[in-house]
């Protein structure tokens, strides 16, 4: 087995490294990649990844988090892409699996042209991967993809340890995060269509004698099994999704009015989106003092946040924190928050806020675009924020700044670059650009706080009949105090 060199050791390397000596140490015959020698490689496939420690640095556990350790051993597959993608691939597993509160022992990557589809590492590499958990003293493998239902069984079986695959892990983490009654929600609805495709039974011995009079041995069609426990499991699994639907849509309609109600007060809005771990809540603390929890955690943040902000010029307008996204975002978890994730495609401005420390910045912001294509969120005007700048390399930052159409440099942590942001956020949103001139009487005071929340205020006198105003708004407001006209 080829040696490997250490390639997630310190801190959670999986997502802020910054380094660019991660690779593999080949023989000296294999020091070049030649094509797709799948022949050649599959000798020496499985390689070994050792010395893997993943604890975070000066992060204190919060009262939601119910840590329970599990020993884990990361396997992956590099089929596609470059050998730096698949190591950036496998840190982030290995900073997810830490999130989840597991202490991760080793991890291993094979180098084929697809995925086994019996065990997903092949019947002898997964014989292997056996040998390295008893090795290791571990009682969880991790793969770093979705599993069919048939993998997981047929790798489990080699192994002899729980098989855990990239989607149930993220759920995990989003299970032990969530704190909201709609977060809550949305999570075991995840988790129930995760489920449901990989009940697992074992025959007769899981059945259930059928009721009422056939119970009792009377009549015909009495004498058979029943119903087995796994369908038992499955039509409960359906009927739990189908309420948690129902109440999903009720809390839907909630925030659906709330967001109306803003629009109805032309209150514009705008939204904070990225990839996990990039800075988005240190972001609105920022902005807005709103005193969100901020961890160095992948999803410590999933229930949506709305605060008030003011422009330097004095203009109100919303701003709202998002869950962050991930590579290979389960599919269940987009559909269960796109409600949550409507905040985005209906704002008027979208903060994309991009983590400029990590090795593959351009990668998150292909994933982020990805989800946002899923929720109709593309055609949102977007404004990149590469936050963590006070640790980036500068070339990062100056690449992506060529890169990228709208974007802007700050640091959440210093405050680099936030006046400049705020400066860019007033700019970019909808703009008053009707002038008037109007005398409100002091009974229509509502009036007059619309035109200090959303317009412009050029001159402000109070006069015996009311509050004489000069002023910049938009259309709707126009026509309101058209009657008030002088």
């Amino acid at each position: 087995m080829t040696a490997a060199r250490d390639i997630l050791s310190g801190r959670a390397h999986a997502l802020a490294d910054g380094s660019d000596d991660a690779g593999f140490v080949l023989d000296d015959d294999r020091l070049t990649y030649d094509g797709d020698q799948y022949d050649r490689e599959e000798r020496a496939a499985l390689r070994r990844v050792t010395g893997l420690s993943t604890e975070l640095e000066d992060v204190t556990e919060v009262e939601y988090r119910q840590l329970r350790l599990e020993r884990v051993v990361l396997a992956a597959v590099w089929s596609e892409g470059s050998l730096t993608d698949a190591e950036n691939s496998l840190r982030e597993l290995a900073a997810l699996a830490e999130t989840a509160g597991s202490d991760v022992l080793a991890g291993v990557m094979q180098r084929r042209s697809n995925p086994d589809p019996a065990t997903y590492l092949g019947k002898g590499k997964a014989a292997e991967l056996r040998d390295i958990v008893v090795e290791e003293g571990a009682d969880t493998v991790i793969c770093d993809t979705e599993l069919a239902p048939s993998q997981r069984r047929a790798l489990e079986d080699v192994v002899k340890v729980k098989v855990v695959d990239r989607t149930a892990l993220i759920l995990d983490i989003f299970a032990q995060h969530a704190k909201s009654k709609e977060g809550k929600a949305q999570v075991e609805l995840a988790q129930l269509q995760y489920l449901l495709p990989r009940l697992r039974g074992w025959g007769e011995s899981m059945s259930r004698q059928a009721g009422g009079q056939a119970a009792g041995g009377q009549g015909m069609g009495s004498r058979g099994p029943g119903e087995t426990k796994i369908e038992l499991d499955r039509r409960r699994i359906n009927s739990r999704i189908a309420k948690l639907r129902r109440e999903i849509k009720g809390m839907k309609t909630v925030r659906d009015t709330k967001r109306g109600g803003r629009r109805a007060n032309r209150v514009p809005s705008v939204a904070i989106a990225g990839y996990t771990n990039a800075g988005k809540s240190s972001l609105l603390n920022r902005l807005t003092n709103a005193g969100v929890l901020v961890e160095n955690q992948l999803f410590a943040t999933l229930d949506p946040t709305v605060r008030r902000a003011e422009t330097p010029d004095g203009r109100l307008y919303t701003l709202a924190d998002t869950v962050g996204f991930v590579r290979q975002l389960p599919h269940q978890l987009v559909e269960a928050f796109r409600s949550t994730l409507e905040e985005v495609a209906d704002a008027d401005l979208l903060l994309h806020v991009v983590d400029g420390s990590h090795p593959d910045p351009e990668g998150q912001i292909s994933a982020v675009r990805s989800v946002l294509a899923d929720v109709e969120a593309h055609d949102v005007k977007e404004v990149i924020v590469v936050n963590k700048a006070d640790i980036a390399d500068p070339e990062t930052l100056d690449r992506l700044l060529r890169h990228e159409k709208h974007c802007i440099v700050v640091s959440a942590r210093t405050g680099a670059g936030m006046d400049a942001l705020r400066a860019l956020v007033a700019d970019e949103l909808p703009q008053p650009d009707i002038d008037v001139e109007v005398l409100v009487p002091y009974d229509r005071g509502d009036l007059v706080s619309r035109v200090h929340e959303v317009g412009e205020v050029l001159a402000s006198e109070h006069v015996a009949d009311g509050t004489r105003l000069t002023a910049r708004v938009d259309a709707e407001l126009a026509e309101d105090l058209s009657a008030f006209a002088v």
